[in-house]
This record gives structure tokens, sequence and C-alpha cells, in this order.
């Protein structure tokens, strides 16, 4: 998840240059599906979408741009920004609850899921191996549920055969069952060059953070887990593909009036940094919330056994950016600074020998500590 800010300049010269070469000619042919299709795409907060190809969109991904797809949701609902705005903790005060979901947390299963999950070719959204890696992972899920009448476990259907994943504890408070807070990580991986059949493990990027997730998400259920207001884990599609499936989650929780208290996006957990010398937990903080930034800091202050580390990402990041675009607060963990991130990524080489299963289960952690915090109501 290299970043690379463009102006619209650089961008439009980009996307000349992708007309213009013979080889990106060739590429085309094997990595687009629909060549006259055209997206809107926006890959700044301060500059206008621009029209791409599919081609196009694969550029930026070749060079390490982060973009967000808006097509389907070009404007921002004008209840986005509702006058009901959750109260943000500063402290913890659960640490006697949150503990022993923590003790219970091990690297076994990450290791288990995340062995068979980058088995699949690649995990892109429009690929068949995506279909199919999606179809495994719930069963992954649904088995860990199983049995526990408060955990329910769903797909979340989108116009494309890689469905989003929703997995929900029920709060005992009736009177919150509006009230969210969302816990996630995307499935989807991509091959740079050859998105639909070339090879992508997709090992850190994101098998770390659904495996990291998935491990919080285990702890919770088998350990007794009963939130005051709902908690959802979520497994988002088409990340690689400018955000696709958490706009299209976030957009459908807005229009239905839902209250999303607090989101943590978990991508990219698994690898130490470039330089190994000092193991970090990255904490972004630019483009998400403030208030739950700061919080997040306390978190990893309480409840990892390593220091976090402030970074910057840039614009669509990823799947926060999503339910920041809808004003619900965000924020984004990641597993380093940012320039010392895993170099490996969007290719053959995303495997799980540069990785750290020990370094995930701190994001684990942390990811429990904040769902638990975030479940009660305080004054």
């Amino acid at each position: 998840m290299k970043l690379i800010s463009l102006t619209l300049l650089s961008v439009s010269a980009l996307s000349a240059l992708v007309n213009a070469s013979p080889l990106f000619d060739q590429l085309r042919i094997f990595t687009s599906t629909s060549e006259t299709e055209r997206r809107l795409v926006k890959y700044s907060e301060d500059s206008p979408a621009k029209w791409m190809t599919e081609a196009d969109k694969e550029a930026l991904i070749r060079a390490g741009i982060k973009f967000m797809d808006i097509t389907d949701y070009p404007s921002t609902p004008v209840n986005s920004f509702a006058s009901w705005v959750p109260y943000i903790p500063t402290k913890v005060e659960y640490k006697d609850e949150v503990q022993p979901f923590i003790g219970n947390l091990t690297i076994e299963t990450m290791k288990d899921v995340l062995t068979t999950f980058t088995s699949f070719r690649n995990r892109y959204y429009k690929s068949r191996y995506g279909a199919q890696s999606c179809r495994w992972l719930i069963e992954q899920i649904r088995e860990i549920a199983s049995g526990y009448d408060h955990v329910s476990v769903d797909e979340f259907e989108h116009n494309w055969d890689q469905f989003s994943i929703v997995a929900r504890f029920e709060g005992s408070n009736q009177e919150l069952e509006d009230e969210l807070v969302i816990v996630g990580a995307h499935q989807d991986s991509v091959n740079m060059w050859f998105p639909s059949f070339g090879r992508s493990p997709g090992a850190d990027d994101d098998g770390s953070g659904t495996v990291t997730i998935l491990e919080a998400f285990r702890s919770l259920v088998h350990n007794g887990f009963k939130p005051e207001r709902p908690v959802e884990f979520h497994w988002y599609s088409g990340e690689e593909g400018g955000l696709l499936g958490s706009q299209a989650v976030s957009r459908k929780y807005s229009e239905e009036g839902k209250k999303v208290v607090a989101m943590l996006q978990n991508d990219m957990t698994g690898f130490i940094g470039k330089s190994k010398e000092k193991e970090v937990i990255g904490i972004v903080t630019d483009h998400v919330d403030e208030k739950l930034t700061e919080f997040l800091k306390t978190l990893v202050d309480n409840y990892a056994d390593i220091p976090y580390s402030l970074t910057e990402c840039g614009y669509a990041c990823s799947d926060h950016a999503s339910w920041r675009k809808l004003g619900f607060p965000s924020a984004f963990t990641i597993e380093s600074d940012f320039d010392n991130s895993n170099p490996y990524i969007h290719g053959t080489n995303d495997v799980i020998e540069n990785l750290s299963f020990d370094h995930m289960k701190e994001f684990a952690k942390v990811a429990v500590g904040f769902a638990v915090e975030l479940s009660h109501v305080r004054d």
C-alpha cells in the first residue's frame, strides 16, 4: 500500500501514459474485463473526481495510488452529517472485562486460516477466485459463531460475485439496537499487473487484517461477550477496486438511519517493518476522526505490549474512508510507520513468510479493547 500523492495534472499525465503505451495496451487485454466502461474516480479530497476506464484504475494500482471509485455513490447524502454525535471516551474503564478476551487470543487460528486464505490464486473481487475465497471465509466465521444465538453472520451482496461479510453481536440494550461499533478489514487482494488471474496471495494486504479481526471475533464469541450496544465485524469486498464494498455497506447503514459510534479498520497488520528494528502499531492521523484516534492511542497504551507510532496514509487509504465520508467516526491501524510498511504487496511475494503472527496478535488485542470499551454507554 505505497502512497504517491497526485495532483489532477499528474493523474491526467498518468492516464495519457496509459493510453499511449504499447505495453499498457497489451496489459489491458489481460486485465480489463470492460474496456469501454468508465468509472468516476476520486484520488484527492480537494480535487474533482475524474472519469476513468478500468484500465486507468489498474494503472493507478500499479503506481501505488490510493483512490475511491465513487461511480455508484457520487454524492454524500444530506442526512450523513446528522446532529447526533456519539460520545467518544478518553480513558479505558473496562480492563477487567477486556483482559480475559485478550488472554484467550492465540496465533494458531490465524495461522491456519491465513494459510488456506492465501492458497487461493487470488482474491480479486471480480475474479472467480475471489468469489470462492469469500464463500470459504464466511464458513469459517459461521463455524465460530455456531451455537451462539446472539451472534449472526450474513452476506452483504454486491453486483459482483465477491460479497462482503457482516458478523453481528446483538446488544443487550434494545434501545441501542441502531447504535453500532464496527471493526473492519478487507478480504480481497490484487495482482497489480494481472488482477483477474494473476497470483496474489495477499498475505499481508489484507489477509493479515482479515485474520486479526477474525481472531478477535473468535475470542469474543467463545468467551461470552455480550455487549450493551451491538458490535459488528466486517470483512469488505472490493477495497482494491476503490473501497467499493465498504462504500456500499456504509451507504446502506446511513440510509437506514443507523448510528455508527465508531469504526476501526485493520489493513496490513503482519509486517513488522523493513528495518525490523522497532515493532510498533501504526496509528494513522490523517483522514480519520480526531477524537476516536486519540482514544485509539489510549487503547494501544493499555492493551498492547508494543508502542504506537503516528503516521499518515493519504486519501482513500482504506475502508475507514468510506465511513468518514458519511460523517461516521473512523480510525485506522497499520503494521508500522507507513513508509516502513510491506514492500511486497499487490504481487506474488506478499506471502506468510514475510509476516509475524505475534505482531498480528497485538492488533487483535487492540481490536478486542476497541469492541468492548466502545460497546458500553458512558455519560
